[in-house]
């Protein structure tokens, strides 16, 4: 079913890179199509908005309303199911709960001149979450994008999600409305990203864009950094099962299956020093396959991608997590705290038989917008930290100015900078 890969060999670690770098590969065409969509986003507005979403959603509507009313929006959120609410109500409460731990206090100091140097904090103005549309609607999604910019002080947040023939997830809306956002457009694509990022009559201007999406949204959103900030550039979804002789291969098979349903484009991997396990684990993937609803998506997913890793050295367990560095990593074996301590590039990391991927995806509390294809050796997942600015303010005292001016003054000629040094040396005399 997945492939395996014997990690005792010479320069396993080059292979293995090599590997995970096929998945890495951007889809051609796309920069150039996207530069395009943009130019004329900015260029003509709501009316190149409306062309891209008919074309790419081939969608016949005559419709040009481009956002849901508050009538509608309160209509189609009652046809959420019952049970659907008190989940998203449940996640809701557990996410801003870990949310509000996340928060920073401004703070400042004096000095032993009297200097007053501090942090001052304030949220992002507004804010833009993209949500997928289609088989990838997910309120979750809003849930995780919206209550981290709630939690940090953002009033302003608007959603745009693929639904210009108006079917729209109601729970999407759901979450919406209980996230309080603003406006629901309905469109999706690099075009969406476009509108948020410069703005059009009816689409607001945004500071930042955050959320996941396809190749041409992610790429767009990597065109428009630096005019508006992105949470990230995120691709598709992965995890990292670690197993050993104790571990349960139907619980592993599970987990790597919920992974590979995503996208034919996920990455299930298992790490293990028990070549039974892969054994096993590949047995009970044929049998909780023959069933999934997605099992098409699935299939493709892990043997595309799959891979089972085996290694004889615990010691290796850790240096291979490294290398992948996953969006999610599990951790199923009876040396659990001793590989956290050598763990270093994760994005979320679960523990335990008790602790599956897909709990942290809903409602555990932790985000679940983390980061992807190695990324994780730089980054990390969505916070409240995302949606904050930072600004330092500096208050220099009279003695301050004496007894620290003369250091500016030779590092600023230093570096040939007189202009500098003169600001400085100008204030020294006034102070005399």
């Amino acid at each position: 079913m997945i492939k395996t890969f014997n990690y005792n060999k010479n320069g396993a670690s080059k292979t293995l890179e090599v590997f995970l770098n096929r998945r890495k590969s951007t889809q051609k065409n796309i920069a150039s199509k996207v530069y395009k969509i943009i130019k004329d986003v900015k260029r003509n507005g709501d009316k190149a908005v409306l062309n891209y979403e008919k074309k790419y959603s081939k969608i016949k509507t005559k419709s040009n309303k481009i956002f849901f009313s508050n009538k509608e929006i309160n209509l189609i959120a009652k046809k959420t199911d019952i049970k659907i609410k008190k989940a998203i109500d449940l996640a809701f409460t557990r996410i801003k709960k870990f949310h509000l731990k996340q928060k920073i206090s401004n703070f400042k100091f004096k000095d032993k001149y009297n200097n007053e140097l501090s942090y001052k904090y304030s949220s992002i103005g507004k804010v833009g979450v993209y949500v997928p549309g289609g088989t990838a609607s997910y309120p979750s999604t809003v849930l995780m994008n919206c209550i981290p910019a709630i939690v940090a002080g953002v009033k302003n947040i608007y959603l745009t999600t693929p639904s210009l023939d108006s079917k729209i997830n109601p729970a999407v809306v759901y979450a919406a409305k209980k996230c309080g956002v603003k406006k629901i457009y309905k469109t999706g694509g690099a075009h969406s990203i476009a509108a948020l990022a410069y703005g059009t009559k009816n689409f607001q201007k945004v500071d930042k864009i955050v959320g996941p999406g396809n190749a041409f949204v992610a790429f767009a959103k990597k065109e428009v950094f630096g005019d508006v900030g992105i949470d990230m550039v995120a691709g598709p979804s992965e995890v990292s099962i670690v197993g050993d002789k104790y571990s349960d291969p139907k619980l592993i098979a599970a987990d790597l299956i919920a992974q590979a349903e995503h996208d034919v484009y996920a990455q299930s991997i298992l790490i293990t020093d028990n070549k039974k396990l892969i054994s096993l684990v590949n047995k009970n993937l044929k049998q909780q396959l023959v069933n999934l609803p997605k099992k098409k998506i699935a299939t493709q997913s892990l043997k595309k991608f799959g891979l089972a890793i085996y290694t004889n050295k615990r010691n290796k367990i850790s240096e291979i997590i490294n290398i992948i560095a996953p969006e999610h990593l599990e951790l199923c074996t009876s040396f659990n705290n001793k590989l956290i301590k050598d763990v270093k590039n994760a994005g979320s990391i679960f523990i335990g038989k008790f602790s599956p991927e897909a709990i942290g995806d809903y409602l555990a509390g932790p985000n679940h917008v983390l980061p992807t294809s190695g990324s994780a050796r730089f980054s990390s997942g969505l916070s409240v930290n995302d949606f904050l600015k930072r600004h330092s303010l500096i208050k220099i005292t009279k003695t301050g100015i004496e007894r620290l001016g003369p250091s500016v003054i030779n590092l600023a000629k230093y570096e040939n900078l007189d202009g500098h040094a003169n600001s400085v040396k100008i204030r020294l005399k006034k102070v005399k």
